[in-house]
């Protein structure tokens, strides 16, 4: 293992060969201030998460992060999983502004900026809350299409809102929205999607006039409007009719950016490739994904894809294969990663019905598990512990928002052992939280650097509620400093629209730091 410089990761930015440069500080550092093009694997889930965003070992891989002995950690996991073109830098923050390169803060940066560059490039057209809001009162024919997941969705929407994720857009438009007369307008939480959801449809041809939501539920709170929260309303399904017209539509748009297709032999062959990086990625709803798949896709739902490429493909300049039913989502997701600059995008031809049922798979799809497999313990049972000391490894957002009473919320990476120790003396260990993989990563590290005994609570918090159990609110105390997460504005106690405001800044802002950063730059495609 060698120290790479930050020249040579510039450069390497820069060669248009495959690269995995991976930041592995924790969330929340790594928000406030990192290479524009780096790839976020936290430490506290590196078991986890590499392999998925970095599945080939022979690749050119550089890890950074601002600690010696974490980075070492992360470079020794990596070897263990036959890695060995491997780069590292110990310092990277001080290093890449003591070099007056341009840093960056906020997550899935990339894919932001693309927004911004697309709004500016085909002027998309936009509407402002209090504009739709008066519209909407005069009782005008108005469909607002909501481009983020049900989770999201379900979160805060506007009022009357249908959730429509980007990917689906096309797909369900026409099924939708009630005439071609109908002002369609299509929002997210702020920006990035709203922007291309609606040029999506605008591509697309889809005759209605369309909008999108001048920084979406943001914009729409911080005008005094207010929001649904817990609405389930989705976009239908297309019939036959409306379809056959978003395979068209999508198909002309691929046409228009060049995406390619590919059939499944030779995707199949592209994946046994030692030398080139290929990601299959299934861009259908998680529904359909569980339903039937091929063996070996990942999900990556087709908005999600574009909004945050970065937490599904972590090699810049790899292979991207894109599969679905009939074509049409993965076309037009294609389409937006040609124009993010992929340069080798293909649609599976045919979509996952053209492969063989040799290469089906079905139900809920496995995770990468940690090797050690904890002891677990049910809820009851820990309700029944004399003296349990439970820690939960939950995101610090939701462990803040309802806690098992009396866990103490830690992150793996960042674990003061000795004051852990003294916390575990007579006590019984349970640790819970929401990721399985995690709590049983978490388990192993406590056996090992305390030689206690320990077991995963079943199901985390939700069986502790299903079993009876009350939660509380609140963070503090904690064992470890809070970097897990880049707080969202709307993840904030307090200063909720100070934050909405900055972050909305933020974003339009972004373009002029691309322009000065230089490692990044999106094709130019004539408008039609």
């Amino acid at each position: 293992m060698a120290e790479a410089t930050v020249q040579e990761i510039r450069r390497a930015l820069l060669d248009g060969e495959e690269l995995a440069l991976i930041d592995t500080r924790e969330e929340g550092v790594f928000g406030a201030d990192h290479i524009l093009r780096a790839v976020n694997i936290p430490l506290s889930r590196f078991e986890l998460d590499f392999r998925r965003l970095v599945p080939r070992p022979s690749v050119r891989l550089i890890l950074v992060d601002d600690d010696a002995e974490r980075v070492a950690r992360a470079a020794d996991l990596a070897k263990g999983y036959g890695f060995r073109d491997i780069t590292t830098i110990a310092d990277i923050a001080a290093q890449w502004r003591a070099a007056g390169y341009e840093s960056f803060s906020g997550l899935n940066v990339p894919s932001k900026v693309f927004g911004e560059f697309i709004e500016h490039r085909y002027d998309t057209p936009r509407i402002d809350a209090e504009e739709l809001q008066a519209r909407m009162d005069r009782g005008e024919d108005i469909i607002v299409l909501d481009s983020r997941p049900m989770d999201e969705f379900q979160a805060m929407n506007i009022p009357t809102a249908l959730d429509a994720p980007g990917g689906e857009l096309v797909y369900r438009a026409k099924q939708a929205v009630p005439s071609d007369e109908t002002l369609v307008v299509v929002n997210c939480a702020g920006r990035t999607r709203s922007i291309i959801g609606c040029q999506s449809l605008i591509n697309a041809g889809l005759p209605n006039q369309v909008m999108a939501l001048k920084n979406g539920t943001m914009g729409w709170k911080l005008a005094g409007l207010s929001l649904e929260h817990g609405a389930t309303r989705a976009a239908p399904a297309p019939g036959p009719e409306a379809a056959a017209w978003a395979r068209d539509a999508a198909t002309r748009v691929s046409v228009r950016f060049g995406v390619q297709t590919a059939d499944w032999a030779q995707v199949a062959a592209w994946i046994d490739e030692a030398d080139r990086t290929t990601f299959l990625l299934d861009v259908r709803s998680a529904e359909e994904f569980e339903a039937d798949r091929l063996a070996g896709a990942s999900h990556a739902p087709g908005g999600q894809l574009v909004q945050a490429t970065d937490r599904y493909v972590g090699v810049q300049n790899a292979r991207i294969v894109l599969a679905d039913s009939d074509e049409t989502r993965a076309r037009m997701t294609a389409s937006w990663l040609v124009q993010l600059g992929w340069p080798d995008v293909f649609v599976l031809k045919g979509g996952i019905g053209a492969a063989p049922a040799s290469a089906r798979t079905s139900g809920p799809p496995g995770e990468d598990a940690p090797e050690t497999k904890a002891e677990t313990i049910s809820a009851a049972a820990v309700k029944s512990l004399a003296a349990p000391l439970i820690l939960d490894c939950s995101g610090s957002v939701r462990h803040r928002k309802g806690h098992i009473p009396g866990a103490l919320w830690l992150l793996r990476s960042r674990i003061h052992w000795n004051a852990l120790g003294k916390h575990a003396i007579g006590k019984t260990l349970v640790v819970t939280g929401d990721d399985a993989g995690l709590c049983a990563l978490l388990a192993a590290d406590i056996q090992t650097e305390l030689g206690a005994s320990v077991s995963v609570l079943e199901g985390g918090a939700e069986t502790w509620v299903a079993a009876g159990g009350a939660l509380e609110t609140g963070l503090e105390p904690v064992l470890s400093p809070v970097e897990d997460a880049y707080y969202r504005p709307y993840d904030r106690d307090h200063g909720v629209e100070q934050a909405m405001q900055a972050y909305l800044d933020w974003e339009i802002a972004l373009v002029d730091q691309l322009a000065r950063d230089g490692t990044l730059r999106f094709p130019d495609f004539d408008q039609a």
